[in-house]
């Protein structure tokens, strides 16, 4: 089982001017992933999630890191800018793979700028803000997350054995 850890970034959730849905909609779909040892609410400000991002990452060890919100077109959006600036790697196939089923929904997909990428172990992924669409983005990649996380973990075997 793997240590996860949420983050929500929504100036109006951090206020307490808005519930969140998408943080806790996420945390049902990880039980068979792993626990929730962290979650927390922050404000669409770069440098507060650098360092959520660096701390869970560093201090708190945890594998997995997913982020809701924040990855649109609005003058607020700063998440992908926050999680390239801290992660040592992207891992691009898991927003393609994101992008590329939610297009077959919504061209609306082709908007967001979600990354996914690795911090020394851990492996930190931004998920659309919506409900609807953080739940439907997961569920694309979850089936992979287990072995990503085992290879990233050091506890995996090697891949091309398959």
């Amino acid at each position: 089982m793997y240590k996860i850890a949420i983050i929500t970034v929504s100036d109006k959730g951090a206020r307490g001017e808005r519930i969140d849905e998408s943080g806790p909609a996420i945390r049902e779909m990880l039980y068979s992933l792993g626990e929730v040892v962290s979650y927390r609410v922050v404000p669409d400000e770069p440098d507060i999630l650098k360092g959520s991002l660096i701390n869970l990452s560093d201090v708190e060890n945890v594998h997995l890191i997913l982020t809701t919100g924040g990855t649109g077109l609005g003058p607020r959006d700063n998440t992908p800018e926050a999680t390239l600036a801290v992660i040592d790697r992207e891992v691009p196939g898991l927003a393609e793979a994101m992008r590329m089923e939610s297009l077959k929904k919504t061209n609306r997909a082709m908007l967001s700028r979600a990354v996914a990428g690795m911090r020394r172990s851990t492996l930190i992924i931004n998920l659309p803000g919506s409900v609807k669409a953080a739940r439907e983005c997961l569920e694309i990649i979850l089936p992979a997350l287990a072995h990503g996380l085992e290879i990233l973990s050091g506890a995996g075997g090697e891949c091309g054995l398959f």
